[in-house]
């Protein structure tokens, strides 16, 4: 059925609860399962519109491939894709909950350095000092060596993070770290703090098409109508 519209929602956390209350505010009544473990959900009297609950980085992935005609996630997920998959998705809009920003944090004794020109000489005199590079800990590698970069930051090299990046200072796993953050209160109870000029991005929740999905007239048409 090329009418048949797969939307993506966030499976769990904050993002999920504020986009079934985006739904629910539409005037969209979502009807889920009474199982515990049900993915799956349909709204009432759109009979052409199935939900699928997904991890939000997952929703980006089956965007991209085209298996997902619309979701919600967020701007730093899609920001961080490879340019191919980037490429095959388009914001439709940006939504006014999931508010976060992507920066770089130091450590808080670090106290002569406060901006990323500061950042670039501690990165120097490391690697004068101690012959290896500044680390930075991160989920997000391809924006912060983009902005690093941009910056004229060169002495640095990337660590990857799995979770709990606030920690990688202390543990003794990075010197610094670049991470997203809501209200800056898990930074400061690890005792780092964001650069003046340590923005990366404002990342917020999106609506996301796929471009494949766009291609196909009813589809289209649906999508547009229905998510306005």
């Amino acid at each position: 059925m090329n009418n048949l519209i797969t939307i993506g929602l966030p499976s769990k956390g904050r993002l999920k609860d504020k986009s079934l209350n985006f739904f629910d505010e539409k005037g969209y009544k979502i009807l889920q399962s009474n199982k515990v473990r049900n993915y799956f959900a349909t709204i009432e009297n759109k009979p052409n519109i199935k939900i699928i609950y997904l991890h939000a980085k997952e929703i980006i992935q089956r965007l991209g491939d085209g298996t997902l005609d619309a979701g919600i996630s967020g701007l730093d997920l899609l920001s961080e894709s490879e340019k191919n998959l980037k490429d095959k998705i388009i914001i439709n809009q940006k939504l006014n909950f999931g508010q976060a920003n992507l920066v770089i944090a130091v450590p808080n004794d670090w106290i002569d350095v406060q901006t990323i020109a500061d950042l670039e000489e501690v990165a120097f005199d490391i690697r004068y000092k101690r012959n290896t590079r500044l680390r930075v800990a991160t989920k997000y590698p391809n924006l912060t060596n983009n902005f690093l970069i941009s910056k004229g930051v060169t002495q640095y090299k990337l660590i990857s993070s799995l979770g709990a990046t606030e920690t990688y200072p202390f543990i003794g796993s990075s010197e610094i770290i670049s991470d997203i953050t809501s209200t800056g209160k898990t930074l400061e109870d690890n005792n780092l703090r964001v650069l003046k000029d340590g923005l990366i991005l404002k990342s917020s929740a999106c609506i996301l098409f796929s471009k494949k999905s766009l291609k196909v007239k009813k589809k289209k048409k649906i999508l547009i109508n229905f998510l306005r």
